[in-house]
């Protein structure tokens, strides 16, 4: 019997497909069924036979004519029809006047020229001024009441308007700024006094990052003591591939000249004036392989440096520190070539070998850490961190997860989870001052003059705003100040003493 039904299952008997016929019917035809089927001149069924379709596709036609019906009948609304009323009192007026000037980044003639169009009001520059002003002293005792003790890892940067310095610091977990302060110096004492202000709100971090400024760096030993201040990553990197972008620029001008005495050897060969030019074009293609020779070697010395020393998933604090004093004796045994260029990033890589490595001491206490927690080998738990180096697309990437798989077996998953949160939470630079300083540029280019009492009312508003959208998901519909404490806070309006309006709620 189960032979039979296995030769029945060759046997092809050809059925009429209602899905079929339906699928070929073009559009006019379709339209006619949704017509038929809005004119109820006969059942939904009898139409299905006669047009050998299913109801579904009867239906579905019908439901599209009909949507298309409401549509082209539907009342036209009428922009003059009142959709809510706003009782616009001058606390309100102060309201859109802040939000205009924070949100929209207004400038105060801008306001004015909002207000009277489309609010038929007038305002002049000093009520506004004198508005931010008070606003600006609420935003300060804000500020002040602050408990910083939930930073962990402190940015510390300098940023400027013009040549005023700008004194910035950022919590790197939670975008929390907790110092901008504008300063006439960027010495150490100046650095000092704001950051044992800061201190005495609770600042007490694990370690910071900060660049290679000397008064910055003077000022955190003093107010901070023994907490590490590690190398921004950043900075250095951008400075290394500055000198090989220029080196390769270089390497190009002279192919450029060597091609241009090519063709001047030619034109002289054509009138027998040949020698004239010869030696010039030996030193020519002489100096052209050497540039060559001397922007592919540093731009390979500036990748191996970016990917595989000071890039977050590598080897061990020691390994990283040999490959860095490979990379600095190379650059060294280069510099006869180009003195002028290559030395003051040799030596910035030099004195700053240990600092710009810090953040791989704590990388691997945290990754022996997860080893212990887990009780599995050191190996496996680097190995799994230099995973995250390859592209997850890539067949190399799934070749080592699977061996990875196999070697932990039921420990895989919790094991990776818990290195890629780690690496995460590592940081390296403090780029994110570099963000704040982006966020900033659209207030500071309105005024010329930023002030302190400003300076402290941005900080307030950067701070308690929620964020919209960000790559962290994490971040999204919160505030740094939320992301810092753990704790909603109120609309930042709300917090100045403002009441939010709040439209009524629409009748049934």
């Amino acid at each position: 019997m189960s032979g039979i039904l296995a030769d029945l299952t060759f046997i092809s008997i050809p059925m009429p497909s209602l899905h079929s016929v339906a699928a070929q019917l073009p559009s006019d035809a379709r339209k006619q069924i949704a017509i038929q089927s809005l004119a109820r001149r006969a059942p939904i069924s009898r139409l299905a036979v006669q047009e050998k379709v299913s109801r579904k596709f009867i239906y579905q036609q019908k439901h599209k004519a009909d949507a298309a019906l409401n549509q082209a009948f539907s009342p036209a609304e009428d922009a003059s029809d009142v959709l809510f009323y706003l009782p616009v009192t001058a606390a309100w007026l102060n309201q859109l006047v802040l939000s205009l000037v924070l949100i929209c980044h207004s400038s105060y003639r801008g306001v004015i020229q909002l207000l009277a169009a489309l609010f038929d009001t007038s305002i002049s520059l000093g009520t506004i001024h004198n508005l931010l002003v008070v606003t600006s002293n609420q935003a300060t005792q804000i500020n002040g009441s602050q408990d910083f003790s939930a930073i962990q890892v402190g940015l510390l940067d300098e940023i400027f308007q013009g040549n005023q310095p700008v004194l910035a610091g950022v919590d790197a977990t939670s975008t929390y700024c907790y110092l901008l302060s504008e300063a006439e110096q960027r010495d150490e004492t100046t650095w000092g006094v704001h950051l044992l202000d800061a201190k005495a709100q609770g600042l007490n971090p694990a370690y910071t990052i900060a660049d290679a400024a000397t008064g910055l760096r003077a000022g955190h030993r003093a107010a901070l003591g023994d907490i590490p201040c590690h190398g921004d990553v950043f900075h250095i990197q951008h400075q290394c591939e500055t000198l090989a972008n220029l080196l390769e620029r270089l390497a190009k001008g002279s192919t450029t000249r060597r091609k241009q005495l090519e063709q001047r050897m030619a034109k002289a060969k054509l009138k027998g004036q040949g020698n004239s030019l010869s030696s010039k074009l030996v030193k020519a293609r002489n100096a052209e392989a050497c540039a060559l020779k001397l922007a592919k070697d540093v731009k390979t010395l500036v990748v191996w440096l970016e990917r595989d020393i000071l890039a977050l998933a590598g080897p061990c604090f020691e390994d990283r520190r040999e490959l860095f004093d490979f990379i600095v004796n190379e650059l060294k045994s280069r510099e006869h070539l180009d003195p002028a260029r290559i030395r003051p990033v040799r030596v910035a890589l030099e004195r700053q070998r240990d600092k710009l490595l810090g953040f791989a001491k704590v990388l691997d206490t945290k990754l022996a850490g997860i080893a212990q927690q887990f009780q599995v080998s050191d190996y496996l738990v680097r190995a799994i961190c230099l995973l995250q180096r390859k592209s997850k697309t890539s067949q190399a990437y799934w070749q080592r997860r699977d061996y990875l798989n196999r070697q932990l077996t039921s420990k895989f998953y919790v094991v990776l989870e818990a290195v890629v949160n780690t690496m995460d939470d590592t940081h390296r630079s403090s780029s994110l001052v570099e963000n704040l300083n982006g966020r900033l540029r659209n207030y500071f280019f309105l005024r010329r003059n930023l002030g302190q009492g400003y300076l402290d009312l941005l900080r307030f508003f950067l701070n308690h705003r929620v964020f919209m959208r960000s790559e962290r998901p994490e971040r999204v519909g919160k505030s740094p100040t939320e992301l810092m404490t753990g704790k909603p806070h109120p609309h930042w309006l709300e917090l100045l003493g403002f009441a939010l309006f709040r439209r009524p709620p629409v009748s049934a």
